[in-house]
């Protein structure tokens, strides 16, 4: 007899392929803030909203613009995140770099195969 598939069973078996994907050779891991910061210039790309960095300095969930900003350098040197210039050329604004796209890229195939497997 087949056990039914529960639905948190796909989102299980989709943490073990994103788990697995982590272990290849790719950017530098980031911390649970640079996390969430990615997560946050992934939507604001996705819907063609620009983002700077003084807005994301003045996000006060995310920690103090000191944190902020260390994590910004952070991401930026560990490849995720890219500032581009804008027309006031004291703004930068905040996008994800090519790696950081094939990155969400591997766990969109992940999501898609963990869906398969139900």
């Amino acid at each position: 007899m087949k056990r039914q598939t529960r639905p948190a069973d796909i989102y299980l078996r989709f943490l073990q392929l994103a788990e697995a994907i982590r272990g290849l050779p790719s950017l530098p891991s980031l911390d649970p803030l640079e996390e969430r910061i990615l997560a946050l210039v992934a939507r604001a790309g996705k819907e063609q909203q620009r983002l700077c960095v003084r807005d994301m300095m003045a996000k006060e969930e995310l920690g103090s613009p000191a944190t902020v900003h260390n994590r910004l350098k952070s991401m930026r040197e560990k490849g995720w995140i890219m500032l581009t210039d804008t027309e006031d050329s004291r703004r930068k604004q905040i996008e994800l770099t090519q790696a950081a796209l094939l990155h969400f890229d591997k766990l969109s195939k992940c999501l898609v195969e963990a869906a398969k497997g139900s």
